[in-house]
């Protein structure tokens, strides 16, 4: 936190950006890298990590130092370390031996020097490549496409269904978007990982539509990395009675970044195995139409080597072959790029219709065919705009507000509705346009101005004549929506017309969003910036949200930078006109999102009745910048189910019981299983709260708020005190006041906000909860104060810890007592002190074997714990004077090789080599 003196010295010399969160240990003298046991790394850097006396050096523990981005794209280091020992090649020769300060056996010295080397050398070289493949990494590299057709070397009936995925890859989820044809729709996707085991598996919901949308949430990072090299699959099944299966590998392509046009091919042919899909784009200035074709299961062959197969490329229309390309593709990489150039008015008219065809088949006796209709690109994105007057072509501050969706048909119509509100004048235009090539010059495409309707502030309607060029730009991002008023000819609002990426959010992005404006706000508030907001209540009474917002300037106010730094709110007006606010998050960039499951019984009836709304203050307006009332009709009388645990963040998560035993990273305390990401209260204490975090349970204990009420009662089935809803009037209107209250504190390490005067343990990754700290929120200036635990100084010669998770020892409340008194519990011992090492309790003179992760059990280590004090001895070797030294699997220590073994086994080995 930046006190206020710095905060307004920092302002002389840049924006004041929100402070760096210290997720990692500060770089060394400003450089970018990583701190790691007292030393400084840069970025890239391996090394093995040396835990000191008497573990010493982790040969078969690499870490590496890898570079990170966070939201404001300034590069920071994060310490990666994994286990080698399952990357070590197998030696050549029967006796391996095991050199001191190495991790992997090798061959004794003599023994195929050449292939050592050469094996170094192409590994040394996977590593450079893989270094230069992440260097040249850009936005489109974070597209992923597949092409899934039935498999043909199953002993099933193989399928004649095509499918194409697309995914997204986010800093922490991939998106997806799947169309199929020639089958029916599938229930059930599974991803694959690099040796065939299911990754993630995604139940279909069911519907009509031929478009799949869904989220992979918190993937993993080896699986992000086997997914950024190409070695994941995806497979795809139907649950009907003719069950049909179809899957393909999951690829990069900078084709995707382009692509505007997309085609399936499939086979007329019945359980064929084949397909394809094209990818096209116009360019940027002819009328030329660039594809790439991905076929799979087109050419048959079983020969090891490559062989040039003919193909035949045709642009049909109504049976009837446009255009003609003959090529020659490889068996082994039948992928196809080609241009048509110079497409004329009528191809160009069928293009933007969907009457165009793509059809590709092989020559020979045994001719293939397979073919599909081109169409506009098709995506779970929705195609959307805010429009603000901090982005009209004249910039101004008006508090207005435009918002429009868009819905584009494969035969080139497209569906949109709009709606304005805040203008200063009436509206004489609503227009969608080009990017002016000059100054104020603008350039009209279509005018939406006869369906608007001035009584309901909307236009909804469909633009039937959309050309082919206009659907490449519009998929681009390269088109605009204007609005003209009498007092502003040339456009009061105007917004980019742009896909925002599919979330997986429980929000209809198929009806128009809540408005946000400074119009809504009381007192109006004149700023350049505008938002809207889609949301929606589920089933479990939680509440789904997104905001997108525009048009806030870079020089409105030194506090607000290039991102906008924002509190998301959601309240309600009573009748005593009162704002009560609840904080949603805090965000940076353009877009908030996310899922609220604490919703009062008040705020659900006002979100029923239409009373609620939606906010985004900034430091410039902090009791709020735009705001728009929402309406979300409900039936959650009773306010949220507080039963449902946080596991059930998506519908697709497994929550069947037999489902959730398999489940490798599930958790299994008080005789119940409980998903990896969950959180609930355990049966034994209600003032903890347990997470499951890969098959650890971890049980921390409940901070309560501080209440500002006179009288308090604590209810039976919970941990915190209440305040009495009995109490005196004037209680009640304190409450209120602070109630009242807009503010709140964005607390970074753990990325939530917290309510005024909350206080709480901060949370700071990678080290988890910081025990002895308390974090509080000051609600009227928004910051948050932490300060360490103070102990109290202790008279009595033996302090004990009366809990682990505690963080002051405290004096036994008889230093004399009595020797046989023992309590089973250790936890809360008073005798001789226990001790924990890593996240195991030992009593006192228990010794064992130490486990460190990544590596396992040190079975040549021997720890014990001397009254509170952990102690750890290596076992002492003897000292060798034999110059043939080994180490036997499962040994400590080294031993001496025998001359006479050695004479036994050389002739042998001599003969194994002749033959």
């Amino acid at each position: 936190v930046v006190a206020p003196d710095l905060q307004s010295a920092s302002r002389l010399k840049s924006p004041a950006l929100p402070i760096q969160s210290e997720r990692e240990p500060l770089p060394s003298k400003g450089l970018s890298g990583c701190s790691f046991g007292g030393r400084f790394y840069s970025l890239e850097d391996t090394w093995h990590p040396d835990l000191g006396e008497p573990f010493g050096v982790m040969h078969c523990v690499q870490c590496h130092c890898e570079p990170q981005k966070n939201r404001r794209g300034k590069v920071f280091g994060k310490v990666n370390c994994k286990n080698i020992k399952q990357d070590c090649p197998d030696p050549d020769c029967d006796e391996p031996i095991l050199l001191p300060g190495h991790c992997c056996k090798t061959c004794p010295k003599g023994n195929h020097p050449v292939a050592d080397i050469l094996f170094s050398k192409e590994k040394e070289d996977d590593l450079h490549k893989s270094y230069n493949d992440r260097s040249y990494l850009s936005s489109e590299d974070m597209d992923f496409v597949t092409v899934l057709t039935g498999m043909t070397d199953s002993w099933l009936p193989s399928s004649g269904g095509v499918a194409r995925a697309r995914f997204s890859l986010t800093r922490t989820s991939l998106a997806f978007s799947i169309t199929y044809q020639r089958m029916s729709r599938p229930g059930k996707i599974v991803f694959l990982d690099s040796d065939g085991n299911t990754a993630f598996e995604y139940r279909v919901p069911k519907g009509q539509s031929d478009m799949i949308c869904g989220v992979w949430k918190n993937l993993a990072k080896p699986l992000m990395r086997q997914l950024q090299s190409e070695q994941m699959r995806i497979r795809m099944t139907t649950l009907t009675n003719r069950r049909e299966e179809v899957e393909g590998k999951i690829i990069k392509h900078r084709a995707l970044f382009a692509e505007t046009f997309s085609s399936t091919l499939t086979s007329k042919e019945e359980n064929s195995g084949m397909g394809g899909i094209a990818m096209l784009t116009l360019s940027d200035t002819e009328n030329n139409l660039h594809f790439i074709l991905i076929l799979q299961g087109l050419i048959k062959h079983k020969d090891k080597e490559p062989v040039l197969v003919p193909i035949r490329v045709h642009l049909v229309y109504r049976q009837h072959i446009l255009r003609e390309i003959l090529a020659n593709i490889t068996s082994h990489d039948p992928d196809f790029a080609e241009v048509l150039t110079d497409l004329n008015s009528r191809e160009l008219f069928w293009l933007s219709r969907g009457q165009l065809e793509i059809a590709v088949a092989t020559e020979g006796q045994d001719p293939r065919q397979i073919s599909g209709f081109i169409t506009g690109r098709k995506s779970c994105d929705t195609i959307q705009s805010v429009m603000s007057s901090g982005d009209a072509l004249t910039p101004g501050k008006t508090g207005g507000v435009g918002s429009a969706i868009f819905n584009l048909h494969d035969n080139g119509t497209l569906d949109y509705q709009v709606q304005v509100a805040g203008l200063t004048s009436d509206m004489v235009g609503l227009t969608i346009e080009l990017k002016p090539k000059r100054r104020n010059k603008r350039s009209v495409l279509y005018d939406l101005m006869p369906e608007y309707n001035k009584a309901t502030g909307r236009a909804v309607g469909s633009w039937s004549r959309l050309e082919a060029r206009h659907i490449h730009m519009l998929l681009q991002n390269e088109l605009f929506i204007n609005v003209a008023t009498a007092h502003s000819q040339d456009g009061e609002l105007r917004g980019q017309i742009k896909a925002l990426l599919y979330s997986g959010l429980e929000a209809p992005r198929h009806e128009l969003p809540t408005p946000l404006a400074g119009h809504f706000v009381s007192p109006l508030v004149r700023t350049g910036a505008s938002g809207h907001a889609w949301v929606s209540v589920d089933k479990n009474c939680h509440l789904h949200y997104e905001i997108v917002v525009a048009g806030l300037s870079k020089t409105d106010d030194l506090t607000v930078n290039a991102h906008l730094q924002g509190l998301a709110e959601i309240g309600e007006i009573d009748d005593t006109s009162t704002a009560h606010k609840q904080l949603l998050t805090g965000f940076y960039g353009s877009q908030a999102q996310g899922v609220l499951k604490d919703i009062s019984h008040e705020l659900l009836q006002h979100l029923d009745q239409g009373t609620a709304f939606i906010q985004v203050s900034t430091k410039l307006n902090p009791r709020g910048e735009i705001r728009g009332w929402v309406h979300v009709p409900n039936n959650c009388k009773l306010g949220t189910n507080g039963d449902v645990e946080e596991a059930e963040f998506d519908d697709f998560f497994v929550t069947d019981p037999e489902e959730l035993k398999k489940d490798p990273h599930m958790c299994f305390f008080e005789n119940q299983h409980h998903a990896h990401g969950s959180r609930w209260t355990p049966n034994y204490d209600t003032c903890f709260s347990c997470s499951c975090q890969k098959r650890t349970v971890i049980c921390d204990p409940v901070i309560c708020p501080t209440l500002t009420c006179s009288q308090t009662i604590q209810p039976e089935d919970k941990c915190c005190p209440i305040c009495d809803e009995r109490k005196e009037s004037k209680d009640m209107k304190a409450l209120e006041r602070v109630e009242e209250n807009p503010e709140g504190c964005y607390f970074e390490g753990d990325q939530k906000m917290h309510a005024p005067g909350t206080t709480w343990h901060p949370f700071v990754p990678p080290f988890g909860y910081i025990k002895c700290a308390v974090c509080t929120c000051k609600g009227s200036t928004g910051e948050v104060h932490c300060e360490k635990v103070t102990c109290p100084v202790l008279t009595c010669s033996h302090p004990v810890r009366r809990n682990p998770s505690d963080c002051c020892k405290e004096c036994p409340e008889e230093d004399k007592t009595p020797v046989g008194l023992e309590h089973s519990d250790m936890m809360q011992a008073d005798g001789p002190r226990h001790c924990k090492f890593g996240k195991n309790y030992y009593q006192n003179s228990d010794n064992w074997h130490p486990w460190v992760p990544l590596v396992g059990e040190m079975k040549c280590i021997t720890c014990w714990c001397d009254h509170g004090v952990t102690k750890c001895q290596r076992k002492q070797c003897p000292m060798l004077t034999c110059s043939n030294i080994t180490r036997r699997e499962g040994s400590c220590c080294p031993e001496c090789i025998e001359e006479d073994d050695l004479m036994i086994k050389s002739p042998d080995k001599r003969r194994t080599w002749r033959h």
